[in-house]
């Protein structure tokens, strides 16, 4: 009988520790993963008709070329960068998706220092339930937020590229006219960003899972103590 409460103690302890650390890891999961989003140069896939450059692959902060040089006579084909910076036609859809996703990314730290002291303190002997519950509020707030944040700047970018008008265009000194443009291709982004956003929204679940489960452990030790008084009176 004493190994039997034994085992159920091991698997509730298990299970609990197995809570705690999937609203960390999906964290820190979503965190890499937006870091990668956001370094990623396809947020848009343009092709034009031009004989220099068949078509330019976006990232936020970064276009992509490739473009044919003669060298001495041998034709060399070499992938070009060039800054998205003041010279462009910035549209709007645009400079939300980089200063969201930057948001995003600068919020994620904060739920991994917050859900890291969250438990830290369950292991300590006395632990303080109270902070552990607002640590994990935190956390959950900031979650929600970041995949909120994700979502709207691919969701935007993606809705405006494909199926609006876009403002974005190039410098006077880009090889290539926007004019030209004659296809755009669906990227990974938009399903990537949804994927993350998805999995901010799932940590944050947990977390308010793992509140939930304070509140009624902090409920059930109050009954106890409550009990034990009455029993000796």
């Amino acid at each position: 009988m004493d190994f039997l409460t034994l085992d159920k103690q091991r698997f509730a302890n298990g299970k609990e520790c197995i809570f705690k650390l999937t609203g960390f890891f999906s964290s820190l999961t979503a965190f890499v993963l937006q870091i990668v989003i956001a370094s990623s140069q396809c947020w848009r896939l343009w092709v034009f008709n031009d004989n220099i450059v068949k078509f330019v692959s976006f990232g936020l902060w970064e276009a992509h070329y490739p473009q044919e040089f003669n060298v001495s006579g041998t034709v060399i084909k070499m992938l070009v960068h060039t800054p998205i910076n003041s010279n462009w036609t910035i549209s709007t859809e645009y400079q939300y998706a980089q200063n969201l996703m930057v948001g995003a990314i600068l919020m994620k730290p904060i739920v991994l220092v917050c859900s890291s002291m969250a438990i830290k303190i369950s292991y300590m002997k006395y632990p303080y339930v109270e902070m552990q519950i607002y640590c994990y509020k935190v956390s959950a707030l900031v979650m929600c937020l970041s995949g909120l944040f994700t979502f709207v700047s691919v969701s935007w970018n993606h809705i405006v590229d494909l199926y609006g008008q876009t403002t974005l265009d190039f410098p006077p000194d880009f090889p290539v006219k926007k004019e030209d443009l004659i296809m755009k291709y669906f990227t990974a982004v938009f399903p990537f960003g949804i994927l993350i956003s998805t999995m901010s929204l799932f940590g944050a679940i947990f977390f308010v899972s793992e509140i939930s489960n304070l509140k009624l452990q902090s409920q059930e030790k109050a009954r106890c103590a409550s009990k034990l008084t009455k029993q000796d009176v």
